[in-house]
């Protein structure tokens, strides 16, 4: 089951493994996923697409924190 935490009205959805951000996710949403790199930020377009930072954050409260960063700008 994903964590979802709200911040300035953006979604920000924390992906235990195993679940996809297809699933779980939608237009506007800043998903958070973790893989043997580290913990990756990806924020949903339309249709699904994706988006991503170059590289992953080495911690998930390191990858919180840029999320919420980049939600009080919008995504829009």
């Amino acid at each position: 089951m994903p964590t979802i935490v709200t911040h300035r009205k953006v979604r920000i959805v924390m992906l235990e493994g195993g679940e996809s951000i297809a699933a779980h996710c939608r237009r506007g949403d800043i998903a958070i996923v973790a893989d043997a790199a580290g913990w990756w930020i990806h924020f949903v377009g339309a249709d699904g697409a994706l988006d991503s930072y170059d590289e992953a954050f080495a911690t998930r409260d390191a990858a919180l924190w840029a999320a919420k960063a980049a939600a009080e700008y919008g995504l829009e």
